[in-house]
């Protein structure tokens, strides 16, 4: 879950009231939150650098919120804030609406066929008139980053750009062009860089070095720059100085590319609520800001459904009024006890019927739904395999043995090039993108992991007896699934194999009733199989 930091003296301003910790944790637990930690910049450095570097930090106190994955519209100040004023009925849910700019001059981005190589996708869009402090601007800045972090998949799928429109003038043109062919001040640098001497520049950069990937083997580089050939940003590694924000800038112009354009709509409508461009791909083509609405939609459910799922028993015109708190606008249909609910732009995790009813249980408190026995009994019991495994780890254990834990993913010289087999032979799943050779492969057997034990143990007094019992993964050609995970153990003294049990397939153990305690080496699992 996404953790946001605010300042409590400037959260509690904005709520209009000032709560104890105790009070608005239970708040946080009403609206489906929960305050995760109430601490200090201060005191974060100094926990994890020491004192002497903390030396001079901030005291003011800070809450530490955890928000859903979904909740895109919580990720800072402003939308916590927004969202508890409606659930505690002190202002009624906003209406969202594109807003025409006063002279009527709609902003316009070209998107050129280039682009379809590297990042095919773009959405704009403009918020005029705002006024900046400190706060609203790191709010800004912050709310920018937990987007990267969380919805846009760390730049992969989207990379946001921010701008001051005072200092740049449209049409804008994305497009894409060789690396050498690319030239610009970057964000708070003294100087020009081609591309190409920015992606080595980059790759010692703490922050950035991570998103260098996503384009530096690209034959391509996305680019956008405005009608006098000034670079906005080269997404999705960093923005122009030329156009960057500050406390003055007045109107913000805001750029998304993106692999995934439905992303890229998530995040315009989560938190910026303003007039939106979206341009299609593949083609040269020209948008104008307002061609995207931010649309609501409608859904319609029984009142009798929310009740049962619950468990509560609500009136219709109360089961609208907890909606409601939640920024859903809902409203009896009048006919039979049909609910009309509307679902703003900025509600994405809103995708079915049972979403809308677990809003109404959180609305309702959940400490507030009374306990019931379920009408349905049914009697709990040990899934086979896992009964059979855990009675093979007593014994072995009771023997004397000691249970190793290792890794399910190795690479692939551990289950073949090591015990003298060919990869291919191994039935092996492969990893598609292994972050490190270390996990290429999902293990096919649990021998190696254990070898691998042992040589790091090699100074433990002898005599060195292990075993592991766990999941092993194997191809099975045969089914629609493309692979099968199973269950065996291996058992070691002094670094040699002394006993094996088969891979114990699911099916298999459903058919093996295991009635009473017995030796793991006295159980052959082979006729099984």
């Amino acid at each position: 879950m996404p953790t946001v930091s605010v300042k409590r003296d400037l959260l509690f301003q904005a709520l209009g009231r000032t709560y104890t910790d105790e009070e608005f944790d239970e708040l946080c637990f009403e609206f489906g939150l929960e305050l995760d930690e109430i601490t200090s910049e201060k005191e974060i450095i100094s926990r994890e650098q020491g004192d002497s570097k903390a030396s001079g930090a901030s005291e003011v106190i800070l809450y530490k919120i955890d928000v859903p994955a979904n909740r895109y519209d919580l990720l800072c100040l402003e939308g916590l804030v927004r969202g508890l004023q409606v659930f505690r009925n002190k202002i009624e849910a906003p209406r969202y609406r594109r807003v025409s700019p006063a002279s009527g001059e709609l902003q316009r981005l070209v998107i050129t066929k280039e682009t379809e190589a590297v990042r095919p996708h773009a959405v704009a869009a403009v918020l005029r008139n705002i006024t900046f402090t400190q706060d609203r601007y790191d709010s800004f800045i912050e709310l920018q980053e937990k987007l990267h972090q969380n919805i846009c998949r760390k730049r992969s799928l989207v990379a946001i750009g921010t701008h001051d429109l005072d200092t740049i003038s449209g049409p804008f043109t994305y497009t894409a062009k060789p690396p050498g062919d690319i030239c610009f001040k970057p964000l708070n640098q003294t100087k020009e860089y081609t591309a190409t001497q920015l992606m080595s520049l980059y790759k010692t950069d703490s922050h950035l070095r991570h998103y260098l990937h996503i384009i530096e083997d690209k034959p391509v580089y996305p680019i956008i720059y405005d009608s006098n050939g000034i670079v906005l940003s080269m997404p999705p590694i960093i923005n122009g100085d030329h156009s960057k924000i500050s406390l003055k800038t007045k109107n913000v112009f805001i750029e998304c590319t993106a692999t995934d354009l439905t992303k890229s709509l998530l995040w315009l409508k989560s938190e910026m609520k303003f007039s939106v461009a979206v341009f299609p791909a593949g083609k040269d083509c020209i948008g104008h800001d307002g061609d995207h609405e931010l649309a609501y939609r409608k859904e319609q459910l029984s009142s009798d459904f929310i009740n049962r799922k619950v468990g509560i028993s609500e009136s219709t015109d109360r089961i609208a009024q907890l909606l409601t708190r939640m920024c859903l606008r809902s409203q009896p249909t009048g006919a039979c006890d049909n609910i009309e609910v509307e679902i703003p732009p900025t509600r994405p995790d809103v995708i079915h019927a049972c979403d809308i009813m677990e809003d109404a249980a959180m609305a309702y408190g959940f400490n507030n739904i009374t306990r019931t026995t379920p009408r349905a009994y049914t009697i709990a019991n040990q899934f086979p395999l896992n009964k059979l495994t855990e009675l093979l780890r007593q014994d072995l254990a009771a023997a004397g043995f000691t249970e190793a834990l290792n890794f399910a993913l190795c690479s692939q010289e551990d289950i073949a090039d090591k015990l003298g087999k060919k990869i291919s032979e191994t039935r092996a799943v492969h990893i598609s993108n292994p972050k490190t050779a270390e996990f290429q492969v999902a293990r096919t057997t649990l021998l190696p992991g254990l070898l691998k034990t042992v040589a790091a143990n090699r100074k433990m007094p002898l005599p060195m007896k292990l075993f592991e019992i766990s999941d092993v993964v194997l191809k099975d050609e045969t089914k629609d699934c493309t692979f099968f995970p199973g269950r065996c153990a291996e058992i070691i003294v002094h670094g040699k194999s002394v006993g094996r049990l088969g891979v114990l397939h699911p099916d298999v153990i459903n058919r093996f009733e295991l009635t009473m305690p017995c030796s793991a080496l006295e159980i052959d699992i082979e006729p099984f199989l």
